[in-house]
C-alpha cells in the first residue's frame, strides 16, 4: 500500500510540474504578444511623426517583436501537446526566451519612437481608453 502512495504521490507531482510548464508557456506568449502590441503602437507612432530612419527602426523592431510572439505562441502550443514532462519544459524555456526577445524587441520599437520625439506607446494606449 505504501507503494501504491509513493508511485500516485510521484504521477501527481509530474502531472502538476507538466501543467506548470504549460502555464509559464501560455503566460510568456500572452506577455510576448502584449509586447508586440506595444512595439508596433510605438511604430506607428514614430511613423506619424514624418522621420522616416526612426520608423524604419521601428517598424523593424516591432516585425522582431511579431516574429518573436509567433515563435512564443508555436512554443506554447508544443507545450501543451507534449506527451512528456521534458517536452514540456523545454517548450517552455523557448516560449520564454521568445518572450525575452519580444520584450527587448519592443525596447528597440520605443527607442526609436523616442529619437524621433512619438507619442510614447504607453501613452497612446491610455488615450485609446478614455474614448
Amino acid at each position: 500500500m505504501t507503494t501504491n502512495k509513493a508511485l500516485l504521490a510521484l504521477a501527481m507531482g509530474l502531472a502538476l510540474a507538466a501543467c506548470t510548464n504549460k502555464q509559464q508557456a501560455a503566460d510568456a506568449a500572452a506577455d510576448a504578444n502584449a509586447d508586440a502590441a506595444t512595439a508596433q503602437q510605438a511604430a506607428d507612432n514614430t511613423a506619424a511623426t514624418g522621420d522616416a530612419a526612426a520608423a524604419d527602426a521601428a517598424q523593424a523592431s516591432a516585425d522582431a517583436a511579431s516574429a518573436a510572439a509567433n515563435a512564443a505562441s508555436t512554443s506554447a502550443d508544443a507545450a501543451n501537446a507534449s506527451g512528456s514532462m521534458s517536452d514540456a519544459d523545454d517548450a517552455a524555456d523557448a516560449a520564454a526566451q521568445n518572450a525575452d526577445a519580444a520584450d527587448q524587441a519592443k525596447d528597440a520599437a520605443e527607442q526609436a519612437a523616442a529619437s524621433a520625439d512619438a507619442t510614447p506607446a504607453d501613452e497612446t494606449k491610455a488615450d485609446d481608453t478614455k474614448k
